[in-house]
This record gives C-alpha cells, sequence and structure tokens, in this order.
C-alpha cells in the first residue's frame, strides 16, 4: 500500500469534527505540492501522480478536492495572486493631512507592490500563464484581474479620496492609477519578465524605482498648495 494510501485509510474523509480541520490541511498541501510542480515542470510537464506523491495524499483525493488538473492550475493562479495582492493593498486608505505624509504612503505603497510582485514565484507564474494563454484564454484574465487590475482599482480610488482632501489634482482615477502603476513597474517588470529571475533588481534598486516613480507621478498630480 502506498504511504498516501495509508494516511488515507487512518484518517478517513468524513467533513465531521475533526476531519474537517483535516480536509484543510490536505487541502493546503495539495495546494503548496502543486504550485511547486507546476512552476517547475510546467503544465504539460505537470502530472497528479507527482503532485499527490509530494502532498501525502493519495490521487483521488486531489481529484476529491479539485476535480480536474485544469481546475488545479486555475486555483494556483488564482490563490497566488490573490495572495500577492492581499500583501500590497492595505484594507484601509489612511487618513493623510499634508503632501510629505502623501508622498512617504506612496513611496511605501510603491516599494511593497514592487517587492512583492518582483519574487522569483510570482514571476515563473507569469511566464506560465502566457505560455499557456491558447490552452486557457479566461487564465490570463484572471491573473490580470486579481494582479495589475485590483492595483489599478485600487490606486484610482485613493487617488480620488486624496483629491478630495486637496492632497492631489486627478480629474480621471483610472487613468492615473494606470499612469502610477507603470510609472513604477514596467522597466523592473520588463527586466524580470525577460531577462529571469537573475535579473530581479535588489532592494535598493526597487526603493530607487519606487521613489523616482512617485517623485515623477507627483510633479504631475500633487497640488502645489499641498506641497508647502
Amino acid at each position: 500500500m502506498r504511504r498516501a494510501d495509508a494516511v488515507e485509510e487512518a484518517h478517513p474523509s468524513s467533513e465531521t469534527g475533526g476531519n474537517v480541520g483535516r480536509s484543510a490541511d490536505k487541502r493546503r498541501a495539495i495546494l503548496n505540492a502543486a504550485e511547486d510542480v507546476f512552476l517547475r515542470s510546467g503544465y504539460l510537464g505537470t502530472n497528479m501522480d507527482e503532485i499527490a506523491a509530494q502532498s501525502q495524499v493519495s490521487k483521488q483525493t486531489v481529484y476529491k478536492h479539485f476535480g480536474s488538473k485544469d481546475a488545479l492550475f486555475i486555483e494556483i493562479v488564482t490563490t497566488m495572486t490573490n495572495e500577492a495582492g492581499d500583501l500590497v493593498h492595505p484594507e484601509d486608505v489612511p487618513e493623510l493631512t499634508d503632501f510629505h505624509e502623501l508622498a512617504d504612503y506612496l513611496c511605501d505603497y510603491a516599494y511593497r507592490q514592487l517587492a512583492v510582485v518582483l519574487t522569483p514565484r510570482l514571476m515563473q507564474l507569469r511566464r506560465l500563464v502566457i505560455g499557456e494563454v491558447v490552452r486557457f484564454p479566461d487564465l490570463a484574465r484572471t491573473l490580470y484581474e486579481h494582479g495589475p487590475q485590483r492595483a489599478i482599482s485600487a490606486l484610482a480610488a485613493a487617488f480620488e479620496r486624496f483629491t478630495d482632501r486637496g492632497l492631489l489634482t486627478v480629474s480621471d482615477p483610472q487613468t492615473a492609477a494606470i499612469q502610477f502603476n507603470w510609472l513604477v513597474m514596467s522597466a523592473p517588470l520588463n527586466q524580470a519578465m525577460l531577462l529571469g529571475d537573475s535579473a530581479i533588481p535588489p532592494p535598493a534598486e526597487l526603493r530607487r524605482y519606487a521613489e523616482q516613480g512617485v517623485t515623477t507621478f507627483l510633479a504631475a498630480y500633487g497640488r502645489p498648495a499641498a506641497q508647502t
């Protein structure tokens, strides 16, 4: 009997009592294993037996939780993108009172976005999704909506509030958010995507990209009266 099957027999899959927690643990173990295998081997190179072995469950349990290899792949993309977004975007926009606080806040936000996104695993995920866009036409949309679009929407809402407080002069928050996003992200993101994980800039360089992007953005949108 395989080790994974023995584990399954030792812990029946009843969804009551403590087994609910065990089921959640198995799901997380499967996701962690699948993330490793998909990023290492690509979609075509991944098989469910390897994921089952690495997560120490039976293949039947993998299918019970996710139904198919396609569904598991989609779950990996969605989960990784959502978790990264949760690290970048604060739940509440702070009540800033002056231009200097705004500049510091935007620099911290921009650096956090760069530091979270420009990691080997997320860069590997982006390359993998781009490589499978023909097979999974909706998957790139999922990554975009939960990644860049989420960031742009959050920034647009924040810029609208900062304009209402007299700290910015933004008439089109969506466009301003797109411009901010790419002032900060474009060069280091393209560098990492095209040249590989070794081309991810070090933290000090990411901080410089963040500060320079914010400086350019505020030169266009900062209210002169708020800068004094």
